[in-house]
This record gives structure tokens, C-alpha cells and sequence, in this order.
């Protein structure tokens, strides 16, 4: 399988707020103020460069207020894409669960996706908030965000997520 990327992420992101190693993820300044990062994150101004022979698939994409980015974890090192288990974000009080269940960029792909708010257009730059990824990463897909493809039944998430997406402000 080869993947080939579509453009890149631009935004003033130099480091992952995650550290993810051999043995796991940690967080890199410390939980709290990995969680700050984490909310701000939400408003934080990114660009997408789609590379220009590309830039017929954004033929109306205008029209969507939220896309959903799939981009490459450049930073995420070889080592710790063969960890199965990690404490959530790094969190060493919840208990180490499988890479699966966890949104970990430690992963054996470390193909991470982000639903972004897309503000503008400009030829063949997507100026958007929300992304979480690092400068130059490599994006390796863009879908349109369709809420009627996502289910409308009461979602279940573990207490762990739920309390983490509660500190986050995600609920």
C-alpha cells in the first residue's frame, strides 16, 4: 500500500503535545497544561496547502462549514508504533488500555483524522480552526464533515474518555 500525501498542514505547532516513545505516550508539559493545549487547540488558526495539481477535489468544498482531515503522524516515531497498550493521553491514573481504544497518535499507522471548522477557501489553501496537527504534516485525505453519516443513537464511551472529554470541554 502506498500512500501519496495531497498537501500539508501549515500553523505555528512545533511540537506534539503528546510525547509517544517505546513505551507508551506522556504528556510533554505536564497534564494540565497538556489539557490547555488541548482546548486552545479547538480555536487555533491552521492552513491546508492542497498541492496545486490537486486542486480540482476542492471544487465545492466551500459549502461545507466542517471537514474531516486525515493526515500522516509524521512526528510519531517508528518505536512507538509497536506499542499495543497506552494510559490515555498519557494519564498514568487511568489504566493502560489497547491502542484501539484510545485516539493515541501512537499507533501502528499513525494515520490521525481531526474534524476542523474550513472559514475559507483561497485557490488552494483551506484556512480552518481545530486542527490538532503538527507543522508540516503530511494530509493525506479531506472529507466532507455529513452529519447524517454519524450515528444519532445514544453514543458509549468508557468513564475514562467521558471524564477526559468532560476536563476538555468537549460535552
Amino acid at each position: 500500500m502506498i500512500l501519496h500525501p495531497i498537501g500539508i498542514v501549515r500553523n505555528s505547532v512545533q511540537e506534539p503535545f503528546l510525547i509517544a516513545g517505546k513505551d507508551g505516550i506522556s504528556a510533554r508539559e505536564g497534564p494540565e497544561t497538556s489539557r490547555n493545549r488541548a482546548r486552545s487547540s479547538r480555536e487555533a488558526a491552521s492552513e491546508i496547502i492542497i498541492d496545486k495539481n490537486r486542486i480540482a477535489l476542492l471544487d465545492g468544498i466551500e459549502g461545507y462549514s466542517h471537514i474531516t482531515v486525515l493526515y500522516w503522524g509524521h512526528r510519531v516515531p517508528e518505536e512507538s508504533r509497536l506499542v499495543d497498550r497506552v494510559h490515555p493521553m498519557g494519564r498514568t491514573e487511568i489504566p493502560k488500555t489497547g491502542i484501539f481504544s484510545t485516539c493515541s497518535p501512537a499507533r501502528p499507522n499513525p494515520v490521525l483524522t481531526t474534524v476542523v471548522r474550513l472559514h475559507a477557501l483561497r485557490e488552494n489553501v483551506l484556512e480552518v480552526t481545530g486542527l490538532d496537527a503538527v507543522d508540516g504534516s503530511p494530509v493525506i485525505d479531506i472529507k466532507p464533515y455529513v452529519p447524517s453519516h454519524y450515528p444519532k443513537e445514544t453514543i458509549r464511551v468508557p468513564a475514562w474518555m467521558e471524564g477526559l472529554m468532560n476536563e476538555l470541554g468537549e460535552r
